[in-house]
């Protein structure tokens, strides 16, 4: 989406300097997994500030152990690790698949590797429920312990366990691939990435549900899909910036740097090398504030003082999925606070600081929606049920936040 509208890779191992110009699109990945995307205003000066959208693009999943190969029973079965906070019941019964990225060589030699992303669309794997007459009690409680229970079913070992070709044992380090993942399930990789089995060094893969996104409700008022939270804030904002920048007047007049900020693990707190909390963030907008930017006034200010100048002049809006009114449990809701769907963006608030919302941030978020023609709504939790939370208090620390 982002090089179809003219954004320019950039990488934070090299260096920026006689690459950024006013106008410009750019972004950066980190992990494959995390993205940040800016475009320059025409008028910028350094020392402006940042005007951003963050999201996480993560969800709650089932991943692939490291020695994932399990043989019980007469069944192939790949054992599987939680992903953050998942309503784990939901997973079985389902027609699930495997997608993530696969670290191939790209010889014999191995010379050269490459991290390469799979997503096996056809269902692979299953994690089936104990047969109503030998367990009565399911429908009072569906009760499961989630490391014997909850691993799914690959195939039988007595039909697919043995590969087609021999790998050379030496050739994915020792302990190899073949003693840790099932042969079947890497020669399926292979065939997937058209590369020889041998050449695969390692991987990091999730579950998925293969069945198809679809629109329902009598009226198709309704979308039935997994991953809402978060990717649909990811897409929005991603859509959102691409369409900010075909307004060429409004990119003419705008002094500042508008950015989206895509972060990895949420679902597990963000403390990582592409969460949140990493740097990700703070050392795009160090480098933006401190580096020459092309067509831009030349400042006599230091590159710490432009940085400072920059974040206080910054805002972050954290958007993540709200929780609509569910019919059949309002009461979880407290009575005035509780969100409809199709009645405009949530602002979250909790006193406790679980959301970055604050007077001022709330304030600033309803008279852009004024001036937009956007209804938005309140949320705050019951005194008595848990807050959630997610990445505006982290990014508030040093910079003003609202989550919404």
């Amino acid at each position: 989406m982002l090089e179809n509208a003219g954004f320019r890779k950039l990488h934070e191992h090299q260096t920026w300097n006689e690459k950024l110009y006013v106008g410009g699109r750019y972004y950066v990945q980190r992990n494959q997994s995390s993205l940040l995307a800016f475009v320059i205003g025409k008028k910028y000066e350094a020392g402006q500030g940042v005007h951003i959208v963050g999201a996480h693009t993560d969800s709650p999943n089932l991943r692939i152990r490291p020695v994932s190969r399990r043989t019980k029973e007469g069944y192939l079965q790949c054992s599987v690790e939680t992903y953050g906070g998942g309503i784990w019941h939901t997973w079985f019964d389902r027609d699930l698949s495997l997608a993530g990225r696969v670290i191939v060589t790209s010889d014999k030699e191995q010379s050269r590797f490459v991290s390469r992303l799979v997503h096996i669309r056809r269902p692979l794997l299953r994690v089936p429920t104990l047969a109503i007459h030998l367990n009565r009690s399911a429908n009072e409680a569906f009760k499961f312990n989630q490391e014997d229970q909850l691993q799914p079913i690959m195939g039988l070992a007595d039909m697919l366990n043995q590969p087609r070709s021999t790998p050379d044992a030496d050739a994915v380090g020792k302990p190899t691939m073949a003693s840790k993942h099932h042969p079947v399930l890497l020669e399926l990789l292979a065939q997937e990435l058209e590369v020889p089995v041998e050449f695969i060094q390692d991987f990091e893969l999730s579950l998925f549900d293969t069945n198809a996104p679809t629109a329902g409700g009598v009226s198709n008022e309704f979308l039935f899909t997994p991953r809402v939270d978060n990717q649909m804030s990811c897409f929005c904002a991603t859509e959102a910036l691409i369409a900010s920048v075909l307004d060429l007047d409004a990119l003419d007049r705008a002094t500042s740097i508008r950015a989206i900020a895509l972060f990895d693990n949420e679902e597990v707190g963000s403390v990582s090398y592409q969460g949140a909390e990493s740097n990700l963030l703070w050392s795009m907008l160090h480098r933006l504030a401190g580096l020459r930017v092309i067509g831009a006034p030349e400042s006599t200010a230091s590159a710490q003082d432009l940085t400072e100048q920059s974040l206080s002049r910054s805002f972050l809006i954290s958007s993540d999925t709200a929780h609509a009114v569910h019919p059949n449990y309002a009461s979880v809701h407290e009575e005035h606070l509780r969100p409809k769907l199709n009645g405009g963006p949530v602002i979250k608030t909790n006193a406790k600081q679980r959301y970055a919302s604050t007077a001022v941030t709330t304030f600033l978020l309803r008279r852009i929606a004024k001036k937009a023609g956007v209804p938005l709504q309140e949320f705050e939790v019951r005194n008595d049920c848990p807050c959630g939370s997610t990445i505006g208090p982290m990014l508030s620390k040093v910079r003003v936040s609202e989550d919404n």
